[in-house]
């Protein structure tokens, strides 16, 4: 992930973040190791804080991988609360729910089996918060639908939207323009307020201002 920030200041935020209890922290360097694309630690930690601070009860997340972003979410929740999850690949989805027994939260998350595109049109809304990290030329296809889904006032998280900065450049890769096509259909959607984090590889955040 480069050309987003310094690399002496990605290295300095990585470093204070919280990586949670030892379980958690684990996870992340499982998935480090192995060379699955989990969202580290800072940006872990902001997903809780998000969901934390809107006080969501019922959260969405398109793309489990081993379950280190659910985990942060989850454990989010108050009694009560739902993560579904949802993972194209069986294999990965058994990897999750053994991560999701490991850090506890799995009395509180469901993992469906399928393409995003393909399990939201049998998922009914409200959700307070969407997390989307799928595959990335399938980021416009998802876009409306889960703006649909989720209430006033809830948000759409999204991660790996500046793509080590392709998108502002002469990036023309089929993965690049999905995902500028999202940020632009994103930006201009008049239900919804979104801004850019230069977090990692670019995290947006969007709130649902209308209806």
């Amino acid at each position: 992930m480069t050309g987003i920030v310094a690399e002496d200041v990605d290295t300095y935020v990585d470093r204070l973040a919280n990586r949670g209890d030892s379980v958690l922290a684990e996870v992340e360097r499982e998935g480090r190791t192995e060379g699955w694309p989990i969202v580290g630690a800072a940006e872990g930690s902001l997903l809780h804080i998000l969901a934390r601070s809107l006080g969501a009860r019922r959260i969405l997340e398109l793309g489990t991988a081993i379950g280190y972003s659910g985990t942060w979410l989850a454990r989010a929740l108050p009694s009560g609360g739902e993560l579904l999850t949802v993972e194209a690949d069986p294999k990965t989805a058994e990897r999750a729910r053994r991560t999701f027994e490991r850090t506890g939260v799995a009395d509180r998350v469901s993992i469906l089996i399928g393409l995003a595109e393909d399990v939201l049109a049998d998922l009914a809304g409200p959700f307070d918060l969407i997390f989307n990290d799928i595959d990335k030329e399938a980021y416009p296809a998802v876009l409306d639908p889960c703006i649909r889904r989720i209430r006033v006032g809830g948000l759409l998280v999204t991660d790996n939207v500046l793509w080590s900065g392709e998108v502002a450049r002469a990036g023309r890769s089929r993965e690049t323009k999905a995902i500028r096509a999202y940020n632009e259909r994103l930006a201009r959607d008049p239900r919804m307020i979104a801004s850019i984090l230069p977090l990692r590889d670019g995290v947006s955040v969007a709130v649902k201002v209308r209806e």
